[in-house]
C-alpha cells in the first residue's frame, strides 16, 4: 500500500506545471510591433537547478535598470529603454492594478491560482519588465520595484548586457540570486 501512495504523489508532482510561464516565455510580446515572437523556452531542466532539497532553485544574475515604488516612472523608463536598445518587453499580461497597489495578471487570467495577483518572471530571458525585487533580493524593502532588463544564467552573460544597459542607464547594476524555480501552485 505505500507504494501506491508514493506513485500518487509522484504523478502529483509531476503534473505541477508553470502556465504562465509557458505561455509567457513561449510567445514574447514586442512592443513596437505588437507581433508574438517565439522566445526562447528554458522551462524547468535548468542546468542549474538545486534539486538536493525539496525546493528547487537556480542560480541566474538579475540586471536591473533602476528600482523604485513609482510603477509609472519605471514603467515610462522600461519603454524608453525598449526604443533606445531595442530590448523586447515582456509583461507576462500583467498591469498596475490600483485598487490592489499591485504588479498583477488579469482576474481573468488562466491561472486560477494567480489570477489578480502577483506572479514573477522566474526564468532566464533578456526581456525588460517590471518585477517585486524581494524575490530575487530577500532583504528589500517590501513592495521595491525593479526594472528588470535581463536575467542571466552566467555571469559572463549578465556582464555584457549591463555594459550595455551602462551606456544609457548609469544606475545599472546586476545582483547574483537564488531564484525558486520549483512548482509554485
Amino acid at each position: 500500500m505505500p507504494r501506491y501512495i508514493l506513485i500518487l504523489f509522484a504523478i502529483a508532482l509531476g503534473s505541477c506545471r508553470n502556465t504562465i510561464h509557458e505561455e509567457s516565455t513561449a510567445h514574447a510580446i514586442t512592443q513596437d510591433t505588437d507581433s508574438i515572437a517565439d522566445d526562447d523556452f528554458q522551462g524547468d531542466d535548468v542546468e542549474t537547478i538545486d534539486s538536493t532539497t525539496d525546493y528547487k532553485y537556480a542560480t541566474y544574475f538579475i540586471v536591473i535598470a533602476d528600482t523604485g515604488f513609482d510603477y509609472s516612472s519605471l514603467n515610462s523608463k522600461m519603454y524608453t529603454l525598449n526604443r533606445q536598445l531595442k530590448i523586447s518587453i515582456d509583461t507576462m499580461s500583467r498591469y498596475y492594478n490600483e485598487a490592489k497597489d499591485l504588479i498583477a495578471l488579469p482576474d481573468s487570467a488562466d491561472d486560477e491560482i494567480y489570477a489578480g495577483d502577483y506572479f514573477p518572471r522566474r526564468f532566464p530571458s533578456d526581456n525588460l519588465s517590471l518585477e517585486y525585487l524581494d524575490f530575487y533580493k530577500r532583504e528589500t524593502i517590501d513592495k521595491t520595484i525593479a526594472l528588470v532588463a535581463g536575467i542571466y544564467e552566467t555571469e559572463e552573460s549578465a556582464d555584457s548586457a549591463l555594459s550595455i544597459l551602462k551606456t544609457v542607464e548609469g544606475k545599472a547594476f546586476k545582483l547574483k540570486s537564488d531564484v525558486f524555480v520549483g512548482c509554485m501552485h
